[in-house]
């Protein structure tokens, strides 16, 4: 039985081994080089979203792509492109959604009214559940006429003794 544990320990060892050995994730280049040029990159990376990590903006997650990003942002940046010309660039290869704050249009209607259209539905049904079961428990479960009934059969019943 110790043989069978230790097999299976040692099983989920070189699991979890094999699990970490993959590529190491892409730095950015150094931030050192030009702290201008750095403050730049990191202030255009707060306002992209990772595309991986889709909770984080792309200067504070770890992910590859992110990491990509913001060499391609530093570059487009040493080659003179304004903020804005770098974030409609990112917008037209990646959509709207690479947009922390997405504008306010047609096609990002959901993604601003969808936490608002979600939380009054779980509202709405909280209210509802709450008003069924006050309902159920303020209506009789019984008719008078079912009562006298059940009083009556009780009656007849003979006593049983355990």
């Amino acid at each position: 039985m110790k043989a069978l544990l230790s097999l299976l320990a040692l099983l989920a060892v070189l699991i979890a081994g094999a699990a970490r050995a993959d590529e190491p994730v892409p730095a950015a280049a150094p931030a050192a080089a030009d702290p201008a040029l750095e403050a730049r990159v990191k202030a255009i990376g707060d306002e992209l979203r990772c595309l991986v990590c889709q909770n984080q903006t792309i200067s504070d997650s770890h992910a590859g792509l992110a990491a990509d990003l913001k060499n391609q942002i530093r570059e487009q940046l040493q080659a003179g492109r304004s903020e804005r010309e770098i974030l409609d660039f990112m917008v037209q290869r990646y959509g709207d959604f690479v947009l922390y704050r997405p504008p306010l249009k047609t096609t990002t209607v959901l993604l601003w009214a969808g936490p608002f259209v979600l939380l009054s539905l779980g509202l709405a049904t909280v209210v509802v559940v709450v008003r069924r079961r006050r309902r159920a428990d303020s209506e009789p479960h019984l008719t008078e006429a079912q009562r006298l009934d059940a009083a009556r059969l009780l009656q007849d019943e003979p006593e049983t003794t355990s």
